[in-house]
């Protein structure tokens, strides 16, 4: 069985039982070495491959092959959840169409979910996540979706906002949703969520902070109805109060 595990946003506490079990249940665990630390005590006492960024397609091959080669249970973490920017869409990819290999995916929760828990409850209306991250997806269609999710209103969750290779990414992202939604719209800043130096601030689109902002952030721009009420961010469902 070949595991393809969501380890969530760090904390073992807010791992499922499902990935929790799937760990205890893998010989061979193979990972990204940023997220092996993090589930360091979980895996000690088993086989582990780690290996660096931008290594993603060595590292499911990797698995794949040592799930066929050994007949062992093999997982593949990866941080948040597997289907959601992980690694699950590629190691489905990369097996043959014949291979009678099995591949569980366990979900685990990912970086919005967590930092929405954190702020208040910003994503109760319709969302949508969108990738600032051009390695994958030519700019121009990162900017085009930009486009149709700020011109239909959605709150608007941005991942890999900002690094020291693309700093100008967010203000480009800002600067596009600014044309729809009001510079007053509420943003929430989430960083470190579910880590020891997890923190949050709430803001808006004209007074945000940039250098708030790196690959650990992830940044929550709220749809027109959202409010800021005893220090939490919050998005109406619609219900008439």
């Amino acid at each position: 069985m070949l595991y393809v595990i969501g380890l969530g946003p760090g904390k073992e506490e807010l791992m499922s039982r499902e990935a929790l079990q799937a760990i205890e249940d893998c010989e061979i665990i193979v990972g990204y070495s940023t997220y092996m630390r993090l589930i360091r005590d979980l895996v000690k006492d088993k086989e582990h491959v780690a290996t660096g960024m931008r290594q993603e397609i060595d590292r499911c091959q990797k698995a794949i092959d040592l799930a066929i080669e050994t007949g062992k249970n093999v997982g593949v973490v990866s941080s948040g959840d597997a289907g959601v920017y992980g690694m699950a869409g590629l190691i489905l990819e990369l097996i043959g169409e014949d291979s009678d290999l099995e591949v569980k995916v366990v979900p685990g929760i990912t970086a919005s979910l967590g930092a929405a828990a954190v702020m208040g409850a910003p994503l109760m209306n319709d969302f949508c996540h969108i990738s600032l991250s051009d390695l994958m997806t030519p700019m121009p269609i990162i900017e085009k979706r930009l486009h149709a999710a700020a011109q239909g209103d959605f709150v608007i969750c941005l991942y890999n906002p900002r690094s020291k290779g693309r700093p100008d990414h967010l203000s480009k992202a800002l600067s596009i949703i600014s044309q729809y939604k009001s510079e007053d719209t509420i943003v929430g800043i989430g960083k470190d969520i579910g880590r020891k130096k997890e923190e949050y601030v709430l803001t808006t689109i004209k007074d945000l902070d940039e250098s708030l902002v790196d690959m650990t952030t992830i940044v929550i721009i709220g749809n027109k109805e959202t409010y800021i009420k005893n220090g939490r961010m919050v998005t109406p469902r619609g219900y008439t109060l």
